[in-house]
């Protein structure tokens, strides 16, 4: 039963985010081959890469889906999109590259309109916390659209908010100290969404706002789904107090698993971030 919904009728793999995550690769590829003299089988490409593949299996797989049977699943998801992939995808954008579009005057003029770092984390802190309240989650997931248009500006903002860490510069580095700072200023702006899980777990809990959007989008019924926990393969406390407390853990121990990452591959790639650009 579970093998048929992994992979029959509603639970295919996602082929048009496919289609744009191949795209973005393609784009990848030759802006790199065109303005820079690295390789694409260097630490930085790869990590691309990778921080592609990731996104498509956490999101255009039938993962997509069992991730709405449970907030822990679905923390997990967004734990994943904007504390590994996040991170990863600009570790993988070449310094030459980045001191290309910054040299280009088009770029002085976006740059106006980009938030300075601190004030993306605090802005992505904020949306983050208020997505977890019950009321704004369940009026949200009435709607894919603006569902998705919510995660997304998360997503822009997520990229912004590592900028001070992903971004190996040596000319204008960051000293170890205010890294410091910052890297626990981050882990402090983060915490209250996670706690607000925990605490509200504690209270009573609350419904999981997300399956009455996974019944719609798999056109089964609710006592169907309630069928789902019954199965061996999956964990028993799916949308109880433990499921709930148990995703504002994760979500603090993803986050400190992705600054640890972040900043050990940061490191690594400093020394050769200053390789040649092609004229």
């Amino acid at each position: 039963m579970f093998y048929a919904m992994w992979l029959e009728g509603q639970w295919l793999w996602n082929m048009p985010l496919l289609a744009c995550l191949i795209c973005l690769a393609a784009i990848y590829v030759y802006v790199v081959v065109i303005y820079t003299n690295i390789k694409l089988y260097q630490k930085q490409p790869l990590l691309y890469f990778l921080s592609l593949v990731i996104m498509y299996v956490t999101f255009g797989s039938p993962f997509e889906t069992i991730s709405h049977l449970s907030f822990s699943l679905h923390m997990l998801q967004m734990s994943i999109l904007y504390f590994i992939i996040s991170p990863l995808f600009v570790l993988g954008i070449p310094y030459p590259l980045i001191e290309t579009i910054r040299k280009h005057s088009l770029s002085k003029q976006v740059n106006k309109f980009v938030l300075p770092s601190k004030v993306a984390l605090f802005a992505f802190g904020a949306l983050f916390l208020i997505y977890h309240f019950p009321i704004v989650l369940t009026f949200l997931s009435q709607t894919a659209f603006v569902h998705n248009g919510y995660l997304f500006v998360l997503l822009v903002l997520s990229f912004r908010m590592w900028q001070p860490i992903t971004v190996p510069d040596p000319k204008n580095d960051h000293s170890q100290e205010q890294k410091k700072r910052y890297l626990f200023l981050s882990g402090l702006v983060i915490m209250p969404a996670c706690l607000l899980f925990i605490v509200t777990a504690l209270i009573g809990g609350m419904n999981n706002p997300l399956l009455s959007q996974l019944t719609a989008n798999l056109c089964i019924s609710p006592s169907q789904l309630s069928q789902l926990s019954s199965l061996d393969l999956l964990p028993s406390p799916f949308n109880t107090r433990l499921d709930q407390m148990f995703a504002g853990i994760l979500m603090l121990g993803m986050h400190k698993f992705g600054l640890i990452l972040t900043v050990r591959l940061e490191k690594n790639l400093k020394s050769g971030a200053m390789e040649g650009v092609v004229d």
